[in-house]
Formats: C-alpha cells, structure tokens, sequence
C-alpha cells in the first residue's frame, strides 16, 4: 500500500523591489530618529531598581490569608479618578 502526502509544500513567492527603491529604504532607515516620552522614560525602570514595596507586598499577602485584609472601595475610586485627571491634564499639557 502506498501512502502519499494530501498537502503540497508551500512556496513563497518571491517579491522583487523596482531598482533604486532598496536605496532609498537604506537611506531613510539610517536617518529614522526615536524620542521618547517623559512618561515612556519613567517607565523604563531598571533591574536594579524595585518598583514596589516587596515588605509591603509580603504583609499584605499574609493580611489576605489571615482574613484580616480590608478593602475600602472609596478609597480605590478616589485615588483612580484622581489618577484619571492626572492623566487627562498631562495629555492636554502635551
């Protein structure tokens, strides 16, 4: 019995850039510039640096498992539209 393969391999078709194109891609790719923001450069935090409180996350996650770990649902949506705002006005500022 002879078993033969139902799928054909797959090519890809070969794309060919007019002349003097390819030039002006390699001229125009060496002159791109990248800038980053204030905030992209806020984010960019480093190995070395924590950007939380790792004391802080242990007693929280052993208040949780205890039961004793309180949640103030006004105090979240205060301190998000405060956020919101913030947000908002640097993007106006901007």
């Amino acid at each position: 019995m002879k078993i033969e393969s139902s799928t054909k391999p797959v090519v890809a078709p070969q794309v060919k850039e007019a002349r003097g194109h390819s030039a002006e891609r390699a001229a125009a790719q060496t002159n791109d510039e990248v800038k980053l923001s204030a905030l992209a450069a806020q984010l960019g935090i480093t190995d070395d640096q924590q950007s939380f409180d790792v004391t802080r996350v242990a007693e929280i996650k052993q208040a949780i498992s205890e039961g004793r770990f309180a949640i103030n649902a006004g105090t979240i949506a205060d301190r998000l539209i405060t956020f919101a705002k913030e947000l908002v006005d640097s993007q106006r500022q901007a």
